[in-house]
């Protein structure tokens, strides 16, 4: 945990016990009525601290109540318990996207496929061509590209008006991580299927700043979900003032004051690495890893996958999925695993494991879905 970030943060400028202005004069105030712009009473940092310290009992009995209870065991359910099918298929569909094969650029739109690059100008049909029309571009290329997408294309198409867990000749695994990530590197990958399912709003980073920071080369996934732990740990921490304040803020304050503004900082991957950054949220842990799982193309990776949030909406909590796709026996199958960063960062930290979680490992019953999000 970054706890010299975390205690700079408890020192707020211009609050009493701090000697820091803005124009580094030495003062420190204790005006009883500071107003802000609207003529009503303005809470400064220090309040907002003040307010956790004295009503903050009762957020944080709430707050128990949403990391503890609700797995099943007096109530509620956990991963291992639901139809985790229907939750993850109910958003998972191929999209109008694209990523980069050999040099070439690919692209998605419906169910055509466009490959351009350095004297490549190809466009394929995919519902309606055939096994041999894709093979016979795929030798022309020199590359295996168009037939596996050829071979994919009506299962991945039925995902998107019917039910996927109901879709013939598709079926849904569920493991922990390590059984996940050896599944996938034995069996028959589809990387091209796997592209169709990515969402690319989280794009950007390139893939020297996620090698840099998690010490992993983004082409090996397990290598990165593995370097993110300590990589979290080192440049950051769970954001606790944060979300103490907006316990505070949403359980006992029912919303009437924003206190989370005070305790805000930017959560970039440059951030983390240069300092600027002072914790982060569940939701925060969650697009950065896919962030970095999505950094190279699916084509490039030793184990194809995709990300995505899940969001547990009893114990207001996210955490990440991980997803690929496979080809078994005629099929489409599409293996998940689950990791929570924040479990490995604030729960191993603090020594609460045995308590509140498990460490990275996710697919266990400390864990719930309400909805799997794969556009984040």
């Amino acid at each position: 945990m970054n706890w010299d970030s975390l205690r700079e943060r408890l020192s707020l400028s211009g609050d009493e016990g701090s000697d820091a202005t803005d124009d580094g004069d030495s003062v420190a105030s204790d005006s009883p009525a500071e107003s802000g712009s609207d003529g009503g009473p303005r809470v400064t940092r220090r309040r907002a601290l003040t307010a956790l310290g004295t009503v903050g009992f009762a957020g944080s009995a709430k707050a128990l109540d949403n990391v503890v209870v609700g797995y099943g065991i007096l109530e509620g359910t956990n991963l291992r318990d639901q139809d985790l099918a229907t939750v993850a298929g109910q958003r998972l569909h191929p999209r109008r996207t694209w990523t980069s094969v050999q040099g070439n650029e690919l692209v998605f739109a419906d169910r055509t496929a466009f490959l351009s690059g350095d004297g490549v100008d190809e466009t394929l049909d995919l519902a309606t061509a055939t096994s041999a029309d894709a093979r016979a571009l795929d030798d022309e290329l020199g590359f295996e590209l168009f037939e596996p997408l050829v071979a994919a294309d009506d299962t991945l198409a039925r995902m998107v008006d019917e039910d996927p867990a109901a879709v013939d000749g598709l079926r849904f695994e569920f493991s922990t991580y390590e059984p996940f990530f050896e599944r996938v590197r034995d069996g028959d990958a589809r990387p091209g299927a796997v592209a169709w399912l990515r969402e690319n709003r989280y794009t950007d980073v390139e893939p020297a700043t996620v090698e840099a920071f998690a010490g992993a080369d983004p082409r090996e996934p397990k290598a990165v979900v593995d370097g993110l732990v300590g990589a979290f740990r080192g440049h950051t921490s769970y954001d606790i003032p944060r979300y103490a304040a907006g316990s505070v803020e949403d359980n006992v304050l029912l919303g009437s004051v924003d206190l989370r503004q005070h305790f805000e900082s930017p959560t970039a991957f440059e951030a983390l690495e240069d300092g600027r950054n002072s914790g982060l949220f569940c939701y925060e842990f969650v697009y950065r890893s896919v962030e970095a799982l999505h950094s190279v193309s699916a084509y490039e990776q030793t184990t194809p996958v995709f990300g995505g949030r899940v969001h547990d909406e009893r114990h207001k909590h996210a955490f990440t999925a991980i997803g690929s796709v496979l080809r078994e026996d005629d099929q489409l199958v599409i293996p998940m695993t689950f990791v929570d960063y924040t479990h490995s960062t604030l729960y191993d930290d603090l020594a609460l494991r045995g308590v509140m979680g498990r460490g990275l490992e996710a697919y266990n019953d400390r864990h719930r879905a309400t909805d799997i999000y794969w556009n984040n």
